[in-house]
């Protein structure tokens, strides 16, 4: 695992000039597909992985990117959002974070390459200040890195390259200073030079990657999204399910994995399922823990999962109670379970293959989510491995 602390970097703040026609009310990485914006699928994307902070860069009707997601946070990683006064380009926006981020990797808004991007960390050398992850070329108008070749995994130009940039970039925190404060690009100004010097490394991968920076590839977008990203899930509650319940657990060294736990989470993450945890969390609003404690908890349970290759998507937690001590917990909530107000809104943000989901729960409350939410409803077996691949297999 890399060490040192990863901020995630978005840029969203392009005029989209070549989609003007579809631009009157968001910028382009708010365009919709599917019933969602473009930058929610991004957001979905980098949020299973265990970033410090996400900053989004922003310009063009920037207010829109603001309101959806200014200092909200998603899966316990905060988003805050920049705007440019005056737009300064790729490059001079990224000079704005000088003061703000660590190491971090950057990702364009308008581009999703479904890469794991632990592995893609992992290709930094010592020598070099950045990688780029690559996609074989292709009939790509507004794609400006186009050309290149791998050689002993450095990225170069040549007349006979066949890969071109796939959106994602990993920079060391001193890749700014090369950087002039003027207005400049990214993709023509900086990594040119720093290509030729030998400072950009680089990995080619196979998977799925769009980018909806035409006409042409925006319309094909919807379609091409649901193919690729549209998959089953598994819904599970924390207590009695991922953890045996030993009433209000909120400290790593009292949280104790049921049998097959870890064994059964990898299984799904391999098979390809959304993972996602749906917990009433009473404690908070009864001032038993605090939220920060919460938090810390499942950011730590992130970094174990993520060290054994187990993705989770989302934590939806609900700390309402009628018996809250804090005022504004304290009420009935569809929130909070048996009301599946947590699992609409996971519908609402994902594209779920609900014919293959499932939901795992200890209690009756979450028998009667997973019937209000038309899921198929299973009470946890001694061993969630064996209970995993069992029903699995008879899908």
């Amino acid at each position: 695992m890399y060490k040192k602390k990863i901020d995630l970097v978005i840029l969203a703040g392009g005029r989209g000039t070549r989609i003007k026609k579809f631009l009157k009310k968001y910028p382009k990485p708010m365009l919709k597909c599917n019933k969602k914006h473009f930058l929610n699928y991004i957001i979905n994307y980098v949020c299973k992985f265990n970033f410090r902070k996400i900053f989004i860069l922003t310009g063009y009707k920037s207010e829109t990117i603001f309101k959806k997601f200014n200092n909200k946070e998603f899966n316990f990683i905060n988003i805050e959002c920049i705007k440019e006064k005056n737009l300064l380009g790729t490059g001079g926006a990224l000079k704005k974070l000088n003061k703000k981020v660590n190491d971090f990797i950057l990702i364009n808004g308008d581009t999703l390459f479904n890469i794991n991007l632990i592995d893609f960390i992992k290709t930094i050398k010592p020598k070099v200040i950045g990688s780029i992850a690559l996609v074989k070329n292709k009939k790509q108008e507004s794609i400006k890195l186009h050309k290149l070749l791998l050689k002993k995994n450095l990225v170069q130009y040549n007349d006979n390259g066949n890969f071109m940039n796939g959106g994602i970039y990993f920079f060391k925190k001193n890749f700014l200073k090369f950087i002039a404060k003027k207005q400049c690009s990214l993709e023509n100004d900086v990594l040119p030079k720093l290509i030729k010097k030998k400072k950009i490394s680089g990995k080619y991968y196979n998977n799925f990657f769009i980018d909806i920076g035409s006409e042409k590839n925006y319309k094909k977008a919807p379609k091409l999204l649901l193919k690729n990203l549209k998959k089953p899930a598994v819904f599970l509650d924390r207590d009695g399910v991922i953890n045996y319940d030993y009433n209000y657990v909120y400290k790593l060294k009292k949280f104790k994995f049921r049998k097959g736990v870890l064994r059964g989470l990898k299984y799904l993450s391999k098979k390809n399922y959304y993972i996602f945890i749906v917990t009433n969390q009473a404690g908070i609003g009864k001032k038993i823990f605090t939220l920060d404690q919460f938090k810390k908890l499942h950011l730590s349970l992130k970094s174990l999962f993520l060290q054994k290759n187990i993705f989770i998507n989302d934590v939806k937690y609900s700390p309402y109670h009628p018996k809250a001590k804090i005022i504004k917990f304290k009420r009935r909530s569809n929130y909070r379970k048996p009301g599946n107000l947590m699992v609409k809104k996971i519908f609402s943000e994902w594209d779920i293959d609900l014919e293959k989901s499932f939901m795992i729960g200890d209690k009756k409350s979450d028998f009667l989510v997973a019937k209000k939410s038309n899921l198929k409803f299973f009470y946890p077996h001694e061993n969630f491995y064996t209970q995993i691949k069992q029903i699995i297999n008879n899908y």
